[in-house]
């Protein structure tokens, strides 16, 4: 039963659990409950803001997101119903820990789907295979842009699963194509992990495209598998690593096709922007930039160069934000913009959302929380975690202005995202 939250219209049962744990401030309380999270669910991307902790501890808060229920009932032993959150209709507690199977138990969906054991009764294989899944996989690309991860992780595994299977039966050539199509099928499933949030999915499903890519011989594959790996490096913030990656990646360039050496430079750029260093961002875009009138195989993947309206100038503008460069960041997304259209939604709503970031970074609130408004709405569409972390970035480049009337407008027009995550 939820507790009564008393006169003052305050969630009083929240504030007492919190002070009794001795969390002062709601700054402290939302510090220590992020630091609990990432402990508890080995996510370094849970956060839970001072603002949004200010809202619960507001009249009848609404039922939080189910990871943040579970990391609350770890910190006070109670939960959320009986910390004066609204409790929603056929609500059943879970056992204590189940959290932990739960997790257990997504991930290895993600492994079911890649590892299959064997033997495989014997089958024909058609070569024909080959290209009907690459149609296939330029659907799943377009269907992406469209839907976001959630709807097509199951889809895009399955197939990957049948290609697996298929591909312990083909020989020679055929084998060797499906190989090739089976190691970009792995690489968007690894992709679509990525986007939903998932890093352990993300990571496993990256090192599937790696191993299927070694297995294929395929010089552009291989590179093309260790970009993959540069851009989870990238997600988790470690540029070193990107770095060292994207050299790896282009350690035989000249073997390459332009379109895997465009990829390796630009993600490498990411990786520069990460420890700080310019120079070396704008020398890498430059010379991407250089090639990309090149660009002219009919590999089925890879293909956001050429599919992405300003594609490097994203990563430009990408980089710029990372480094603080709030000013420059703007005026690049403002040109990126124009020419994105609309049915990139998912794409959309994350450059707006590191717009917002950018304009916040210029010291311009008011902008930021407009453009805010509408990379809101997206978010509750695509239930991209991308997008929802690019938000979490321009909540904290806004905390200058938290207790100010624009800081609590950002608040109100992310509390629906912060709701349903």
């Amino acid at each position: 039963m939820t507790p009564h939250t008393g006169q003052t219209g305050r969630n009083d049962a929240l504030r007492a659990a919190r002070l009794r744990v001795g969390w002062r401030t709601l700054e402290a309380a939302a510090a220590a409950l992020s630091e609990r999270g990432q402990q508890l669910l080995d996510d370094r991307q849970f956060t839970v803001s001072a603002r949004t902790w200010r809202r619960w501890e507001g009249e009848r808060p609404g039922w939080p997101a189910e990871e943040t229920a579970i990391v609350l009932h770890d910190a006070f032993g109670r939960w959320p119903e009986d910390l004066g959150f609204t409790t929603p209709p056929g609500w059943i507690r879970p056992e204590h820990h189940e959290e932990a199977d739960v997790r257990r138990r997504a991930f290895a969906g993600v492994t079911a789907a890649a590892l299959v054991a064997g033997p495989i009764a014997p089958q024909h294989v058609d070569p024909a295979l080959i290209g009907y899944f690459q149609t296939q996989l330029e659907g799943h690309y377009r269907a992406d842009m469209f839907l976001g991860p959630h709807d097509l992780i199951g889809t895009v595994a399955a197939q990957y699963q049948l290609i697996d299977k298929l591909v312990r039966s083909a020989k020679g050539e055929t084998r060797r194509g499906l190989l090739r199509v089976g190691a970009a099928y792995a690489a968007l499933v690894g992709w679509l992990y990525q986007d939903a949030g998932d890093m352990d999915g993300a990571s496993f499903w990256r090192g599937v495209t790696q191993e299927i890519a070694m297995r294929s011989r395929d010089p552009h594959l291989i590179g093309y598998s260790l970009v993959n790996q540069a851009q989870v490096r990238t997600d988790l913030g470690d540029g070193y690593a990107v770095i060292d990656l994207c050299e790896a990646a282009l350690d035989d360039a000249d073997r390459l096709v332009p379109k895997v050496r465009i990829m390796a430079m630009q993600q490498q750029a990411h990786g520069a922007s990460l420890t700080g260093e310019r120079r070396a961002v704008d020398q890498l875009l430059d010379d991407a930039d250089r090639l990309l009138s090149q660009v002219d195989d009919d590999l089925p993947w890879g293909n956001a160069c050429r599919r992405t309206p300003g594609y490097l100038e994203v990563q430009r503008a990408t980089c710029y934000g990372r480094l603080g460069l709030g000013a420059e960041a703007g005026a690049l997304w403002s040109q990126v913009l124009t020419v994105v259209p609309d049915t990139a939604r998912r794409d959309l709503g994350v450059y707006m959302a590191r717009q917002a970031t950018a304009a916040a970074t210029a010291q311009q609130p008011d902008q930021a929380v407009e453009i805010a408004r509408t990379v809101a709405t997206i978010a509750v569409e695509t239930r991209s975690a991308r997008m929802r972390r690019e938000l979490a970035t321009l909540e904290r480049a806004m905390r200058p202005w938290q207790d100010a009337p624009v800081g609590r407008d950002l608040a109100e027009v992310l509390a629906p995202v912060t709701e349903g995550s």
